[in-house]
C-alpha cells in the first residue's frame, strides 16, 4: 500500500511538470514506452514521431509527428529515442540544442560519431541525458552488485556472463529478416542489441582497459550482422596489479533462452540469473549453491522504474543511474571489440 501510495504521488508531481512527450519511433520498444509514459502521465499531450505516419493515432497517443520541424514546433520537455540506433544521434542532437531532456534506448548510436558533441549540448543546456540499460533497474541485478561489493565472495578474480535467445523467437509476431537486430543499416547485430550485458559488468566491476573479441555469423539464420560475439574484457589493474578479467557470449542462436552472470571470487561464487530473479552463492569449501534472493520483476518493471528515474531527475535536477557518459563507454568498448575482431588482437579502450 504504501509504495502504491508514493506512486500515485509521484504521478501527481510528474503530470504537472511534464505536460508534453515526444515518443520517436514506433516498433515495439517505441510502442511499449508510449504505454508506460500514458500510465505515469496520464494528463500529458503524447505524440509520435515516425517516418511511417499512418492512420490512425496509436494507442495512448495524441497524435502523430511526421518530421523533426513538427517535432520541435512541438516543444517536449521530454523526448524517447527508440528508432534505429544508425539514426540515434541526427535525432537527438536537434532535441538536446531545443533543450528538450532525453531517454536514448540503447545503444545509444551505432559508433562513437558525434556523441561527445551530443553530451556537450546536453550538459550545457543542463538537460538529462539517459540511456535505456534498463537492466540497472531490477531488483535482482541491484542486490546482486551489492552484494559483491559487500565482500561476500572476497575479492573477485574472474566473471562469466552469458546472453542467448534464438532471434526468429525474439518478436514471433514479425519476421526476424525485417527486424532491426538482423539488418546492419539499422544497426543489429548481438554486439550492438545484446550490449546490456557490457554495461552492468562495468557498472559492477568498474571500467574496462582492454578487450580480445570474435565476431562471426555462425548459423544459417537470414541475416547480415554478427549472430554471436565472443568478448573478453580486462579491467583495470587493481592496486597489486591484477586484473578481473570477464568472459562475455552474445548470441542470437540459443535455444534455450538464457541471461546470467556468475562472479567467481576468492571466498566463493555468485550467480545472477534474470530470467528468475534469482541470486546464487557457493561458499569456499560448500558444496552446493545456496539461494540468497529471489524476486521476479514484470515485463515492464524496469521500463517503468526507468521512466520514473528520468522524471525524477527532471524534477530534482539529479544525475541519471545510466548517463550519456556510460552510454558512451560502452561504445568504446564494442569500438575496441570491433577493432579486436578485424586485427586479431587484443585492442585498449580509446581515450
Amino acid at each position: 500500500m504504501k509504495r502504491i501510495v508514493m506512486l500515485v504521488s509521484e504521478f501527481s508531481v510528474f503530470s504537472v511538470m511534464v505536460e508534453k512527450v515526444l515518443i520517436v519511433g514506433h516498433g515495439s520498444i517505441g510502442k511499449r514506452h508510449l504505454r508506460i509514459a500514458r500510465g505515469l502521465l496520464p494528463s500529458a499531450d503524447i505524440r509520435v514521431l515516425s517516418r511511417k505516419m499512418r492512420e490512425p493515432v496509436p494507442e495512448y497517443a495524441d497524435g502523430w509527428l511526421g518530421n523533426m520541424e513538427e517535432a520541435l514546433k512541438f516543444k517536449p520537455q521530454v523526448a524517447l529515442i527508440a528508432n534505429p540506433s544508425t539514426f540515434h544521434i541526427e535525432t537527438a542532437q536537434p532535441l538536446a540544442e531545443a533543450g528538450v531532456n532525453l531517454l536514448v534506448e540503447k545503444p545509444l548510436a551505432d559508433s562513437m560519431e558525434g556523441v561527445s558533441k551530443l553530451l556537450s549540448v546536453c550538459g550545457a543546456r543542463g538537460s538529462v541525458l539517459m540511456i535505456g540499460y534498463n537492466l540497472r533497474f531490477l531488483p535482482c541485478l541491484q542486490k546482486f552488485r551489492k552484494l559483491i561489493r559487500s565482500g561476500v565472495i572476497g575479492k573477485v578474480i574472474s566473471v562469466r556472463c552469458e546472453i542467448g535467445q534464438y532471434l526468429p523467437s525474439w518478436r514471433p509476431d514479425i519476421d526476424y529478416r525485417r527486424g532491426v537486430s538482423a539488418v546492419r543499416a539499422l544497426g543489429g547485430g548481438a554486439l550492438l542489441e545484446l550490449s546490456h550485458e557490457i554495461d552492468y559488468v562495468r557498472w559492477i566491476f568498474g571500467e574496462v582497459d582492454w578487450v580480445k573479441a570474435t565476431l562471426s555469423k555462425q548459423s544459417s539464420l537470414e541475416i547480415d550482422v554478427e549472430d554471436t560475439a565472443h568478448l573478453i574484457l580486462g579491467f583495470a589493474p587493481e592496486s597489486d596489479g591484477r586484473q578481473i578479467v570477464a568472459n562475455l557470449t552474445l548470441d542470437f542462436v540459443r535455444q534455450d533462452t538464457t541471461r546470467q552472470c556468475t562472479a567467481i571470487g576468492e571466498k566463493g561464487s555468485l550467480r545472477w540469473n534474470a530470467l528468475n530473479g534469482e541470486i546464487e552463492h557457493f561458499t569456499a569449501g560448500g558444496t552446493s549453491w545456496e539461494t540468497v534472493f529471489q524476486k521476479s520483476s514484470q515485463s515492464d518493471g524496469s521500463y517503468t522504474e526507468e521512466w520514473l528515474h528520468l522524471l525524477d531527475c527532471i524534477s530534482a535536477g539529479k544525475f541519471p543511474l545510466v548517463s550519456g557518459q556510460d552510454g558512451l563507454e560502452v561504445l568504446k568498448i564494442i569500438d575496441a571489440a570491433r577493432r579486436s575482431d578485424a586485427e586479431h588482437k587484443g585492442a585498449t579502450i580509446a581515450d
